[in-house]
């Protein structure tokens, strides 16, 4: 059988890992060459960003410099990009999907799989969910996870690194991984989808954490002990949530390596840096330094404490919760070592 694969996002990450997609499906007999990926239309310099990247195989807002292969076809529609797939590449905003699946329900192949590239948690009134539970139910189709210590510029000039791929069935995981590894792009599969997402979408808040501690000038050994407690609270967390967790999984690349990463560069915390030097809010600082980018680490915060402080369970997890009053209760960033 042909799988035709669909990568649903286009940013910073969502471009990096179309070069490797469209790259990779040549190599195998079983995937269809042509990838189509989904792009939020936008203008630049006139002219539509979708034109730019079939034109010129570059997304010149969000990976400029970098060549996309030419069977990367960039798609406006939605419905079109995915009418056909069997294997879906979510990499957008977690914010964004919920209404994604809502248009996908129902159109698409009854033999279609997913994997989310997404960090982040999906908070309600109930609690919350997995962003792979989410388009799990909501499409009906078997969902895997890829997470890692993978800053998307590093990943698009093929700068070494590794990945970790949680798998429900392994011959999906596997599937995934033919699309995904390289010989710069390492590719880990593990039988734990929850604790890879976890810890994906946890450590963010923890580079929040980082990002302070640089801003503040405290130095390195304040650094590494903000991370060893970020990574023990977040174990805890998945723990004590999802009893089957493993714990071998905070030792692969989406635990320990991304936590590491994360807080020495990457988005989080550059922006968090930039909050204690220059006084400014971080939506204010999102609007000025990401160019359209999203920042995950302070909703991801916003949503840990939703959960963690409707089942008091905030003074269990000081780290995530100091973090999140600095970014949305005024709390002055220097709390960041005096509570915790």
């Amino acid at each position: 059988m042909t799988e035709r694969v669909a990568l649903i996002g286009s940013g910073n990450w969502g471009s990096a890992v179309a070069k490797i997609i469209g790259r990779n499906v040549r190599k195998f007999d079983h995937f269809d060459n042509k990838v189509k990926m989904w792009v939020f239309e936008e203008k630049v310099n006139g002219q539509n960003l979708t034109e730019i990247i079939n034109t010129k195989h570059e997304n010149v807002k969000y990976l400029p410099g970098i060549q996309l292969p030419s069977n990367v076809v960039a798609c406006p529609d939605l419905l079109e990009t995915c009418r056909d797939a069997t294997m879906l590449v979510f990499v957008v905003p977690h914010q964004f999907v919920t209404s994604i699946c809502k248009q996908l329900k129902g159109r698409i192949p009854a033999n279609c799989k997913a994997i989310s590239l997404i960090k982040g948690i999906d908070v309600n009134a109930d609690g919350f969910r997995l962003i792979t539970d989410m388009i799990q139910e909501s499409l009906g189709v078997p969902t895997c996870v890829l997470s890692g210590a993978n800053i998307a510029n590093e990943v698009a000039e093929e700068k070494f690194c590794e990945t970790t791929i949680g798998y429900r069935n392994r011959a999906d995981g596997e599937l995934f991984r033919d699309i995904f590894h390289t010989p710069s792009f390492r590719v880990n599969i593990v039988p734990d989808v929850v604790g890879v997402e976890l810890c994906g979408a946890l450590k963010n808040i923890v580079a929040i954490g980082g990002g302070l501690v640089d801003g503040l000038k405290l130095g390195d050994n304040t650094k590494a002990a903000i991370i060893r407690i970020g990574l023990y609270e977040m174990r805890k967390f998945s723990k004590m949530f999802y009893a089957d967790v493993k714990d071998e999984t905070f030792f692969e690349s989406c635990g320990v390596a991304d936590l590491i990463t994360t807080c020495a560069g990457g988005r989080n915390r550059k922006v968090a840096e930039a909050h204690v030097t220059t006084g400014k809010s971080f939506d204010q600082l999102e609007q000025e330094m990401l160019n359209g980018q999203k920042l995950q680490g302070t909703s991801t915060a916003q949503d840990m404490y939703n959960i963690l402080s409707k089942k008091n369970l905030c003074h269990e997890f000081p780290l995530m919760t100091t973090i999140y009053k600095i970014c949305y209760e005024g709390l002055p960033p220097i709390r960041i070592v005096e509570d915790i």
